[in-house]
């Protein structure tokens, strides 16, 4: 194959690109070199269909570019597999030019794990789409595809479609989930929401990486005084992007239509004492272990302040990986207390 006339004239084109992209990945090193990838995975396909090389193009290939360019790591067998592996995976949904530079802003390490786990191309996008907008590491966008984060964000009951002004309404619903997994947690069957809400303290950084950006830690058992009573609020928190408190309630058992009630009444305490010029309507999240939908719905229903109603599953640790790639519990507590 290395003398075929057709091969050596595509090899000394292909050769020129690799060079060209050489030149310019001194300014944009991913992007131009992930911009060479999708048209070598273009070149590879087409060719594989029109000539005789089958698999041994790939050899000869991986071969012929390494002698050329051995300071270049891309060129291995295995990783013109990935290639081509993902210039079919988008090529083949008639993607436009707008993904095609989306994919190029990524690591290839994303790129490489995004097509090896998603099962749609929807799925695919939506964790491309928010890798950019989030920075996440490697280990935080393989944490967030395995535990389907494509599929429970945006899922909760809630009743902000009618509660919120529509912009704030839809920001709010891309927020909330349903489940939410605690997989970073090893409590005991028997244990009680106290336990349940010290450990999501403990486990701050984790907590906050499955709650979704924006959340900044404001306290546990928030005091708040109403009449001659003192409450004491589960979970506060402020959202940067939403620009308002959230108050979450933790229930260890079933959702009950009282526990709607007790949560419009800690927002509504919440919306009088801390809300500042500037601030918009607080948001309360009921985390519960079970909920009946149509219940849940019914409870919502005649409720005037924004809620939302997710249940909650305890699985197994969070990889080890991630502690490096989360702020601190002292770092988001001072996040927190900038605001007040």
């Amino acid at each position: 194959m290395s003398v075929d006339p057709h091969y050596k004239q595509w090899l000394t084109e292909l050769k020129q690109r690799v060079l060209q992209s050489q030149l310019k990945a001194a300014v944009k090193v991913n992007s131009e070199l992930l911009e060479l990838y999708w048209q070598l995975g273009a070149d590879i396909v087409e060719r594989q269909k029109t000539a005789t090389w089958g698999d041994k193009l790939l050899a000869q290939l991986s071969k012929d570019l390494m002698a050329t360019f051995p300071d270049m790591k891309g060129f291995s067998v295995r990783n013109l597999k990935y290639i081509r592996q993902w210039q079919q995976f988008y090529a083949g949904n008639a993607i436009g030019q707008q993904l095609v530079a989306q994919l190029v802003q990524i690591p290839w390490g994303h790129n490489i794990q995004i097509i090896a786990k998603c099962q749609s191309m929807e799925e695919a996008v939506y964790y491309v789409q928010s890798t950019l907008e989030h920075g996440w590491s490697r280990n935080v966008l393989v944490h967030q595809i395995d535990s389907g984060l494509w599929q429970r964000e945006g899922a909760a009951l809630h009743n902000f479609k009618r509660t919120l002004p529509t912009t704030q309404s839809d920001l709010a619903m891309q927020t909330l989930k349903d489940p939410y997994i605690f997989d970073f947690l090893n409590l005991s069957k028997q244990h009680s929401e106290r336990e349940l809400e010290q450990g999501l303290i403990d486990h701050i950084t984790q907590f906050l990486l499955e709650l979704g950006a924006g959340f900044a830690y404001m306290g546990r058992q928030y005091p708040i005084k109403v009449g001659e009573r003192d409450f004491y609020i589960d979970l506060l928190f402020y959202h940067a992007r939403l620009h308002c408190y959230v108050v979450i309630e933790l229930k260890l058992g079933e959702f009950e239509p009282e526990h709607a009630g007790k949560l419009n009444f800690y927002i509504k305490a919440i919306d009088e004492q801390l809300c500042k010029q500037g601030d918009a309507p607080t948001i309360g999240i009921l985390l519960c272990k079970t909920k009946d939908k149509v219940v849940a719905e019914y409870a919502l229903s005649d409720i005037n302040k924004p809620m939302g109603i997710s249940e909650y599953k305890l699985t197994q640790s969070l990889p080890e990986a991630l502690q490096s790639s989360l702020p601190s519990v002292a770092e988001l507590e001072l996040l927190g207390g900038d605001h007040e």
